[in-house]
C-alpha cells in the first residue's frame, strides 16, 4: 500500500504561493536596485556640472550661462530628493515582499511538517499491520506442528 496524503494539493499550492512571493521579492529588489543605479547615475551628474560650474565661474563666463548651470543643478538637486523618496518608497515595498515571502514560507513549513506527521503515522501503521501479519503466521505455524 502506498502513501497518499489527503492534502497534497494545498501543499502544492503553498510551495506555489511560496514561489511567486519570492518572484515578487526578486522584482521588488530589481526596482531597487533599479532606482539606486539611477540616483548614482543623478549624482555624478550634478557633480559634473558643479566642476563644469566652478571652472567656467573661474573663467570669463557670461552671468547668463552660469545662472543656466546654476538652474540645472537646482532641478538636479529637486530630481535627486525625488529619487531619495522613489529609494525609499522601494525600501518599503522590499520590506513588505520579504515579510510576505516569510509568512509564504512558515505557511509551507506548517503543511509539510503536516504531511510529513501523515506518513509517519502511515508508516507506523503499516509497519504494525506488518508485524500483526508475522505475527499471526508465527501463531498458525507453531499451531500447525502442535498438532
Amino acid at each position: 500500500m502506498r502513501f497518499h496524503y489527503t492534502f497534497q494539493k494545498v501543499v502544492d499550492l503553498k510551495g506555489n504561493e511560496k514561489t511567486q512571493a519570492e518572484w515578487m521579492l526578486s522584482t521588488a529588489l530589481g526596482e531597487l536596485q533599479a532606482q539606486e543605479k539611477s540616483l548614482d547615475e543623478l549624482l555624478v551628474q550634478r557633480n559634473e556640472v558643479i566642476f563644469s560650474l566652478q571652472s567656467s565661474a573661474e573663467q570669463r563666463t557670461s552671468m547668463i550661462k552660469i545662472r543656466e548651470m546654476q538652474d540645472y543643478v537646482d532641478f538636479l538637486d529637486k530630481c535627486i530628493a525625488r529619487k531619495h523618496a522613489e529609494i525609499n518608497r522601494a525600501h518599503q515595498e522590499v520590506q513588505h515582499k520579504q515579510d510576505q515571502l516569510s509568512t509564504k514560507v512558515l505557511d509551507e513549513k506548517v503543511w509539510l511538517k503536516a504531511k510529513d506527521k501523515a506518513q509517519q503515522l502511515f508508516q507506523q501503521s503499516m509497519n504494525l499491520r506488518e508485524q500483526n501479519e508475522l505475527d499471526e503466521m508465527a501463531t498458525v505455524r507453531f499451531a500447525m506442528k502442535s498438532l
